[in-house]
């Protein structure tokens, strides 16, 4: 099986990254510190702004921003640096990670937030606490404790948030609609089209649009080519109508 194309393109990236054989290679407070300094080294290094982590005891979460293609070098750095430390320490070799760190670049930013819950409730998903927030190594621990981290500084999260606020935030538990989008987020095909990350069409317009008998059954079919990625300028533009009237028709919900 093909492996996901790895998008290197400045923006915000969802990664992740587990131990061989599900070690807990990260159990010990004083490795989770030590992880936790070379984060903040290679976010300094490597222009990176960390919105989110999650330190567990054998993998972790990141939700980072880069502004340069240096997604790979950077995270290769933070798993080959933990790895010596942790190889050196332990007096053992080999691979230390399971196998080259998984990454979904975040088109959607609508998807931030439920992104950020979603990762900072690792732990209470894991039974490690039972409140998002109280588990040590998480971004948002630090932020609710006034202890911030250099490399979540720049954060979103303490830019548009209150610590008050991030506490009531984080209070409401994920619903049924916020998991699904985080699934969609992790099944979502994309690929690089000039300078730009843009989804993959799952069906093209010819598709779409056949055995289509009146105009409600055409705006509904609108909205779903829309949804499925296409620019509203190549709708209107296979339809032979005007781009405004996509937009109003996509807008209105006409379906």
């Amino acid at each position: 099986m093909p492996r996901r194309v790895r998008i290197e393109l400045a923006g915000y990236h969802h990664v992740y990254n587990r131990a061989v054989e599900r070690k807990y290679i990260l159990q010990n407070i004083s490795d989770k510190d030590k992880f936790l300094e070379i984060l903040n080294e290679v976010s300094e290094k490597y222009k990176l702004t960390i919105h989110s982590y999650c330190i567990m005891n054998n993998h972790y979460h990141l939700l980072l921003e880069n502004k340069l293609e240096n997604l790979s070098l950077s995270m290769r750095q933070l798993n080959s640096k933990y790895a010596t430390y942790y190889n050196k320490k332990y007096k053992r070799v080999g691979h230390l990670w399971q196998d080259r760190f998984k990454s979904w670049y975040v088109l959607n930013e609508n998807y931030l937030y439920v992104l950020y819950k979603y990762i900072e409730s690792n732990p209470v998903s894991a039974k490690m606490t039972n409140k998002i927030g109280k588990y040590k190594y998480s971004s948002s621990h630090t932020i609710l404790n006034n202890s911030i981290e250099p490399c979540i500084k720049n954060s979103f999260i303490i830019r548009d948030f209150s610590p008050k606020e991030l506490a009531m935030f984080l209070s409401i538990p994920l619903n049924i609609e916020e998991v699904k989008n985080i699934n969609n987020i992790h099944k979502e095909k994309v690929r690089i089209e000039g300078n730009a990350v843009v989804r993959e069409k799952e069906k093209s317009l010819e598709f779409i649009f056949s055995n289509i008998n009146t105009k409600e059954e055409r705006n509904k079919s609108i909205s779903i080519a829309f949804l499925d990625g296409y620019k509203q300028s190549e709708i209107a533009r296979y339809l032979d109508i005007s781009s405004s009237s996509v937009s109003k028709i996509i807008k209105s919900g006409n379906s």
